[in-house]
């Protein structure tokens, strides 16, 4: 087939070699000489800061504590919580923002920490299940969940009493089905859902119908 040319005479070969040349130099994270910092942004001159594939350094607030560490770009939260900083109250189970064992408050909203990137949650207020100890003294939440027994492997505990907690700061007088419903991003592989409604009725102060 030959090599045909446009008006301007660029050849789709041209085309496609120069292509390949900007994607990897943008991989290496190397700037093809004579590119502008105005180029690199998209000529609009507005310069973009690169990052990767060497470790970054980052502070996260972490339940009102500074923490200092170096990751690299591609670093879950998740990963910087657990592997970084030593805070393993969420867990890793699905990996994939599906079970909710992960569950954090990012600036008081639960998030999947294993579906957002450390560096996104700079500047923002990290809350655990570790937030929810004090000494010896447990939150309403987790001690309605020890109460009823609302547990058995405890993989997932964590991340449902850090999504209630949340559902019940945004709103003290949430009724049992809006907590539930508040949870339904959660799963408990283990089945302890009839325990947790008799905490989740508990801390509604409502009675439990059987």
């Amino acid at each position: 087939m030959s090599d045909s040319k446009d008006k301007g005479g660029l050849s789709r070969r041209g085309f496609l070699q120069g292509s390949g040349a900007v994607a990897a130099a943008t991989a290496l994270g190397t700037i093809p000489t004579g590119a502008s910092a105005g180029q690199q942004a998209g000529g609009n001159g507005q310069q973009v800061p690169g990052m990767g594939p060497n470790g970054v350094k980052l502070s996260l607030n972490v339940n009102g504590r500074s923490m200092n560490t170096t990751v690299e770009p591609r670093v879950t939260l998740l990963d910087a919580l657990r592997n970084y900083l030593d805070v393993t109250g969420c867990k890793r189970v699905c990996d994939r923002g599906s079970c909710g064992a992960c569950t954090v408050l990012v600036d008081g909203k639960p998030v999947y920490s294993c579906s957002m990137l450390a560096l996104e949650a700079r500047d923002k207020p990290i809350r655990t299940a570790e937030s929810l100890v004090a000494g010896a003294k447990l939150d309403a939440v987790p001690e309605a969940f020890a109460r009823f027994d609302a547990q058995q492997c405890g993989f997932c505990t964590p991340g449902f009493v850090v999504a209630m907690k949340a559902v019940l700061e945004a709103n003290p007088k949430a009724t049992q089905a809006e907590v539930e419903r508040g949870l339904c991003g959660n799963i408990c592989r283990c089945g302890t859902y009839e325990q947790m409604r008799d905490a989740i009725y508990s801390l509604c102060n409502q009675q439990r119908r059987t």
